[in-house]
């Protein structure tokens, strides 16, 4: 399980990292307001940049321990600058980082309930990771994204993967 979730994640938050970076470059050389950027949203009913690069962090970083049977981080949701996103990004980074390959022994197996729109959903650790944690991860980041693509940020397939 380790090398299914911990690789993609900090690929993933690494590529994050980049692209927020080329998102306040863009920022600067042009002289827009960060403000335009970080509170755009694709559609009205979707999230704007600062929430969609908070979901990226918060799914990645409560996935290792929700299998692991730890408690799960917290992170205010107080970003309001591109410098703010960042801490909020390698954060997530560091958290997940202590999680040990160790830690994963029997996770796939590991009944995780959680709460959705007040339901609760019970799934094995390998459902909950495939089928629901990682998919958010790449739903919120390819979303973030598209946000900073469709305003003029010069971004490429290489800078979502992490290349």
């Amino acid at each position: 399980m380790y090398d299914h979730i911990l690789p993609p994640i900090t690929q993933t938050l690494g590529a994050l990292t980049k692209i927020l970076g080329k998102a306040e470059a863009h920022c600067e050389a042009r002289k827009i307001d960060p403000v335009a950027l970080l509170q755009f949203r694709l559609f009205p009913d979707m999230f704007p940049l600062t929430r969609q690069v908070q979901l990226t962090c918060d799914f990645a970083a409560r996935l290792p321990p929700r299998l692991c049977g730890d408690d799960l981080p917290a992170f205010p949701d107080t970003e309001t600058s591109f410098a703010e996103l960042q801490a909020r990004v390698a954060a997530a980074q560091a958290f997940v980082a202590t999680y040990g390959r160790e830690r994963f022994a029997g996770s796939e197996d590991r009944q995780i309930t959680i709460k959705m729109r007040g339901t609760e959903m019970t799934m094995t650790g390998l459902q909950f990771a495939t089928q629901y944690a990682l998919p958010q991860v790449y739903f919120h980041m390819t979303t973030s994204y598209n946000i900073l693509r469709h305003n003029g940020v010069e971004l490429g397939k290489r800078d979502y993967m992490g290349a």
